[in-house]
């Protein structure tokens, strides 16, 4: 694999996994790694002083931690003390010290998805001189400029002709995928048990973790297909794809719960309107929007994004999650608006 490393103002290319750091202050030290979605990819640190002890040290500490502008929502992705190592949460069994020589900090990320994006700091202390490096990982290619996701109507599932899916698509904010979009975001951990149309007429589904109901447990991960499908007779889902938002998506702080039409209203008055599902889809996965508050959107469904995995909102992964589509007169939910800018 070959990947790019920027370190301040010079760029370097990298083959493999063989690369050298340029020593010197590393509180200066920022490095941006590129890398395809699915690949391999390895966040460089190293020993910067000549005069300090080697890692063959036992007591030698590195600790790899993914950071935030918020420090609460930091997350621990490494360890490593002595011939004690571990790894935490989603990075656990899949991030690995590289281990070239006994001054190589290094880790190696396996199966990078898009919500390893961010930037990384490599802690070294060996008792003599700490040190402290930022990674900066990005996907290759430039920034992930749109979201796939799965869309099902008020009428239930699998009710959507081909036309029917177009419609459905647009009235979200968003365009019917196409393969090599579903194909990406599969590549980026999306897993969903319910067939779609894409946007050449075939219909398919995305599975990261076989099993029995989707596919069986004997096929690996990979799209799963039904082909192509008469456009008229035919009825499934479709996966939608939302580019990146040229607005503001934001919750409608208000004193009281309210109805469908109150908050249709209420964005209105606010000087938005009611968002749409692509609006929630494209500020939860490109802006990282996080917030546990259930809302109104303008298909009359209730769901609220989670990029930050917690107890009592999603507490195994980051998600879209669907309340349903209730009654529209019930007061028991707020409102996400959107501001066209």
């Amino acid at each position: 694999m070959t990947s790019l490393l920027c370190i301040t103002i010079i760029s370097l290319t990298l083959a493999g996994s063989a690369f050298s750091l340029p020593t010197g202050s590393a509180s200066q030290l920022k490095v941006k790694v590129f890398a395809d979605l699915g690949s391999n990819v390895t966040l460089p640190c190293r020993l910067l002083s000549q005069d300090a002890m080697a890692f063959g040290n036992i007591g030698m500490r590195i600790k790899w931690t993914k950071v935030e502008d918020d420090e609460a929502l930091n997350k621990d992705v490494l360890l490593s003390m002595g011939f004690h190592k571990k790894t935490y949460g989603g990075f656990e069994n899949r991030v690995f010290l590289q281990e070239l020589d006994n001054e190589d900090a290094s880790i190696v990320i396996t199966d990078f998805s898009r919500d390893d994006v961010g930037k990384y700091h490599c802690e070294i202390i060996n008792g003599i001189e700490d040190s402290m490096q930022e990674v900066s990982l990005e996907v290759l290619g430039g920034l992930i400029d749109g979201v796939v996701f799965p869309y099902t109507p008020l009428v239930a599932r699998y009710n959507l002709n081909f036309d029917d899916a177009v419609q459905a698509c647009q009235k979200q904010n968003a365009s019917v995928a196409t393969f090599d979009q579903l194909f990406d975001a599969w590549k980026g951990g999306l897993d969903w048990c319910n067939a779609g149309w894409l946007s050449d007429g075939t219909v398919q589904y995305p599975i990261n973790n076989p099993r029995g109901p989707c596919g069986g447990t004997n096929n690996g991960p990979g799209l799963r297909s039904y082909g192509r499908r008469d456009k008229q007779i035919s009825r499934f889902d479709v996966f939608c794809f939302s580019s990146a938002l040229t607005g503001r998506f934001y919750w409608l702080v208000q004193p009281d719960r309210l109805t469908f039409d109150e908050a249709v209203q209420a964005c209105l008055d606010d000087g938005a309107e009611i968002a749409k599902v692509g609006h929630m889809y494209s500020a939860w996965k490109l802006d990282s929007y996080d917030r546990c508050d259930a809302g109104w959107l303008a298909d009359a469904s209730v769901r609220y994004p989670i990029s930050r995995p917690r107890k009592n909102c999603s507490p195994e992964e980051a998600a879209v999650r669907l309340l349903g589509f209730p009654d529209k007169t019930q007061k028991s939910y707020g409102v996400y608006c959107f501001e066209e800018q």
